[in-house]
């Protein structure tokens, strides 16, 4: 089981291409994020794209995963590619951003300059809690922050071995759902797809590898994960708290039923 991490070490193994295993999470609920914090997870990603978190929300249960006992760091998907989002969501003490919608390589050098404080990048500097953990000093906040980027669009596909290139980008991330779509697929999950999808993701991949930087993607469960790290994906999140609430739910609902 991992111990926990600094954010300074969380980042590092992250840009270590070390193989990393996160939470997704779409609920705001703080209590939920310290039970999940103790379980072992390297890191709980907190979805502010698609999720259902405001910025008090966010900065709720990025304290909560800092739990005694903890063994996971905390690091937020943005709502979009945007300097105030990325602020807001490193601010508030996230180690990482994931940056959605990222199409080229220009997309990409965007991110990493609102991640980062001038002369380097854009971002404001502010007495917010990260400064507890992450900083003061601007170099120090560099060095435990990372970015990486989403790819999940045609685009994004297209230009990924640009995007993947661009200084001080810290890794990419694929969304599976809206790159098979992007793909041609009739549904998120479209099977008749998988040969197509499957080559992409290699390409995602070896982009990410010949660039030296972090490769992970998405996952339904444990199993997929375990599948994509083997692949050489070097970290993987396994999805999502309201997915598994309504499994495990209507599991049990089902067996006091006396249902197969």
């Amino acid at each position: 089981m991992p111990t926990g991490r600094t954010p300074a070490e969380f980042t590092a193994a992250l840009r270590g291409r070390e193989s990393l295993l996160g939470y997704w999470s779409l609920l705001d609920s703080p209590i939920a994020a310290e039970r999940l914090a103790l379980l072992g997870y390297d890191y709980l990603a907190f979805d502010a794209q698609h999720g259902l978190f405001g910025y008090q929300g966010m900065l709720h249960n990025l304290l909560a995963t800092d739990v005694k006992g903890s063994t996971a760091t905390g690091i937020v998907r943005v709502e979009a590619n945007d300097p105030v989002y990325i602020g807001q969501a490193l601010d508030a003490g996230a180690a990482a951003v994931i940056v959605p919608l990222v199409d080229s390589a220009a997309d990409a050098a965007e991110a990493v300059a609102a991640a980062r404080y001038a002369p380097h990048g854009k971002r404001s500097y502010g007495a917010m809690r990260a400064q507890l953990r992450i900083g003061p000093d601007p170099a120090e906040a560099h060095d435990a922050t990372a970015v990486i980027a989403m790819i999940e669009t045609a685009d994004g596909l297209a230009n990924v071995e640009e995007i993947c290139a661009t200084p001080g980008l810290d890794g990419i991330y694929v969304g599976p759902s809206d790159l098979r779509l992007a793909l041609g697929g009739a549904t998120s999950t479209d099977p008749s797809l998988k040969e197509e999808f499957e080559a992409a993701l290699e390409r995602i991949r070896k982009a990410a590898e010949a660039a030296g930087i972090a490769a992970g993607i998405h996952n339904p469960d444990g199993a997929s994960a375990a599948r994509r790290l083997a692949q050489g994906f070097t970290f993987a999140s396994i999805a999502s708290d309201v997915i598994h609430l309504q499994q495990a739910a209507a599991g049990h609902l089902a067996a006091a039923r006396g249902e197969a």
